[in-house]
């Protein structure tokens, strides 16, 4: 995504945005600070959230920061927690694309609006994602995989992470705009996912690059594309699927909320001191480790990539069909 790769490169220029002046910059954090995750311990929004509250809570005194995990209804169960939130900043979270845009589309209903009832802070990270294949499917680039696929439509698998996720949309994508048809096996997470692949139960899968490159020694998995718009510094010799010939992009991202009714003074500390945590270099190593690149964007910004989203899924999502309830 366009948007993404640009406030990546800002957020490497301007490392520690300008704080808040005045009698109102002090009006966060409170006391205790919740940070929500909408997913399980071990998870990547989850990671992102404790390398934030450790990095907030050496900088702030007086104040402490917990992680708490509400899993469920991919992401709309710990996002609806926030947007319900009194909005006094006792209560903030890290989300995803999901519960903050594709679940509008996924869903028929659900218990909060994220245009309404939620306040975009700022966006913390992206991770890219990458087309693998098993190596017993003979393709060593795109251009291969798309030729098997047209000559032997619905013979082969890809597995994603579940239906409606990010992988199994760009993989979707993929097949539309190629022209191939393939069969989707859903797994629970990229570890399901991965395992399937590795196992040959699947033979494709477009997951996390940190999920896959720890199989690359193996020499039963290949890697032939990364899913973002540019080339990522942890893959720099992998192209991009564009560079491949197929026009689809899909950034992984996650950014940090709070409920709608939170006062702008204390929005602005929120975005200012969150954006200058996740782009220090102490948590740049750490997000590394997990192959992400820190961001730190306005709320604007931030608002602006979630309507992107939107954009960007909702006629593939209704074109195929795909819905959770």
């Amino acid at each position: 995504m366009r948007l993404i790769t640009a406030l990546v490169c800002v957020a490497a220029m301007y490392a520690a945005p300008v704080l808040a002046e005045g009698p109102e910059a002090n009006a966060w954090p409170t006391k205790l600070v919740k940070i929500v995750v909408p997913f399980a311990p071990g998870s990547t929004p989850d990671s992102v959230a404790r390398i934030l509250a450790d990095g907030l809570q050496q900088k702030i005194s007086g104040s402490t920061f917990v992680v708490e995990n509400k899993p469920g209804a991919s992401g709309n169960i710990g996002t609806d927690a926030v947007a319900k939130a009194v909005p006094d900043g006792s209560t903030i979270g890290v989300s995803i694309g999901g519960p903050l845009a594709i679940n509008t589309i996924l869903f028929s209903r659900l218990n909060y609006d994220p245009s309404k009832d939620i306040a975009a802070v700022t966006l913390l990270a992206t991770q890219p994602s990458v087309l693998a294949v098993n190596t017993s499917l003979g393709v060593d680039n795109v251009a291969d995989l798309i030729a098997l696929l047209k000559k032997d439509p619905g013979k082969y698998t890809y597995g994603s992470i579940g239906v409606g996720s990010l992988s199994h949309l760009a993989m979707e994508a993929i097949g539309q705009k190629a022209g191939a048809r393939m069969v989707h096996l859903p797994l629970q997470g990229s570890p399901a996912a991965m395992t399937a692949l590795l196992r040959g139960d699947v033979q494709i899968a477009l997951l996390p690059s940190i999920a896959v490159t720890p199989q690359l020694e193996s020499g039963a998995i290949r890697i032939l594309a990364i899913s973002t718009q540019k080339r990522s510094p942890f893959l720099p010799d992998t192209m991009t699927l564009k560079e491949a010939g197929v026009d689809v992009e899909a950034d992984a991202w996650l950014g940090l909320i709070a409920p709608a009714g939170t006062s702008p003074a204390m929005l602005a500390r929120m975005q200012a001191l969150a954006a200058e945590v996740i782009t220090s270099p102490a948590a740049r190593d750490k997000l590394a480790t997990q192959q992400m690149e820190p961001v730190g964007s306005t709320a604007a910004e931030f608002r602006a990539v979630i309507d992107a989203e939107i954009s960007r899924w909702e006629p593939l999502i209704k074109a195929a069909g795909i819905r959770i309830n």
